[in-house]
């Protein structure tokens, strides 16, 4: 059921005939697949009863070419779950993409739809209307998921993007406790289903915990097997949060990323455990997280390759390659330099 109140509160604008036209062209919404990633046995269902698919699609910088064609592309294999975020400067894009298929293909509460609080909107006076940007940027009424992107308060800025770019933001003095209490109140007004976090440390979280009325539902955090978060994981499953893995194949695309870091695609032992199974690295490392009972969001903008990433429940892993896979040698793919310096900084601690 939609949420009433959050529809006076967005205005969603018409695509144009041509944009409409186009996207239909580009999928075949097919639906075979769909009724497989969004069975009650391929996800989990959250703190307040929200299915949430293990599978889904992240949209991490995708151009907005890519993003189109991402997105149906994705519907079309059969994902029901995108991750989105403020910060990633698409979601536009991204609303183009969904507002032609909810309805024609799917219906809205088919969808799973997360997005994230940027560190500049920290502030309790700006998590609202950040909320409400994101809603109009994706058409949307709602969101399933919302997460505090990071622990780490920037000072308050309308241009965030280009300060983001330019490496120009400052600490701020604003604390996640404060802006959790504010994603609470989003949920009671009914424009949010869930909410949770990204890239918290596990004593960030107990400080969440400690003044929660409602406790996070996802904690999102890098994680593949160079950095498989044993003791983070351990640590959510005894509180009930549900892991969201980022970077599952390696990042291998991302400007952060360490230069003398190896390909996890083309690593000797993720393609010797593909090869016995007759599947792709990507596959296996897909589901390594999944079998692990981790939600994964790998990221494609190639439409074979999404729906090859999407079949992955179909067989499994032995024991033996699960073991494998998690005896690589454990560091961060992703650096960062800059946020190191900020006091709220999770990287820090052990885990």
């Amino acid at each position: 059921k939609p949420l009433g109140k959050a529809a006076a509160l967005i205005s969603v604008p018409l695509l144009p005939p041509h944009v409409r036209s186009s996207l239909r062209k580009m999928s075949k919404f097919g639906k075979t697949s769909a009724a497989v990633l969004s069975s009650p046995a391929h996800g989990v269902n959250l703190t307040r009863g929200t299915f949430m698919p293990y599978l889904g699609l992240g949209t991490a910088k995708l151009a907005t070419e890519k993003t189109i064609q991402a997105v149906t592309a994705a519907i079309d294999a059969g994902y029901r779950h995108f991750d989105c975020a403020a910060i990633y400067g698409n979601e536009k894009d991204l609303g183009v993409a969904l507002k032609e298929v909810v309805g024609p293909a799917v219906k809205r509460q088919e969808l799973f739809i997360t997005s994230k609080l940027w560190n500049s909107h920290h502030h309790p006076d700006d998590v609202r209307p950040a909320l409400l940007q994101t809603l109009r940027d994706l058409q949307l009424e709602y969101l399933d998921l919302y997460l505090i992107h990071w622990p780490m308060g920037y000072v308050r800025s309308k241009d965030y993007l280009t300060e983001h770019r330019q490496g120009t933001v400052r600490p701020s003095e604003d604390h996640y406790t404060d802006t959790w209490r504010a994603m609470e109140s989003l949920v009671e007004e009914g424009l949010i289903r869930e909410i949770g976090l990204s890239n918290f440390n596990s004593r960030q979280v107990l400080e969440i915990l400690d003044v929660a009325k409602m406790k996070p539902s996802v904690l999102q955090v890098e994680s593949h097997p160079f950095l498989p978060q044993k003791e983070l994981f351990n640590f959510c499953r005894q509180h009930g949060i549900v892991v969201t893995a980022y970077g599952p194949l390696g990042l291998s695309q991302s400007s952060a990323r360490k230069p003398d870091v190896p390909s996890l695609l083309e690593d000797s032992r993720v393609m010797a455990i593909a090869a016995k199974h007759h599947k792709t690295p990507a596959q296996v490392l897909i589901r390594f997280q999944i079998q692990r009972g981790v939600v994964v969001i790998p990221k494609s903008a190639t439409p074979s390759r999404i729906q090859e990433n999407s079949q992955v429940f179909d067989w499994q892993l032995t024991d033996e390659d699960m073991a494998a896979l998690e005896k690589f040698e454990s560091h961060r793919i992703i650096t960062y330099d800059k946020e190191a310096k900020h006091p709220l900084y999770p990287f820090h601690e052990p885990f």
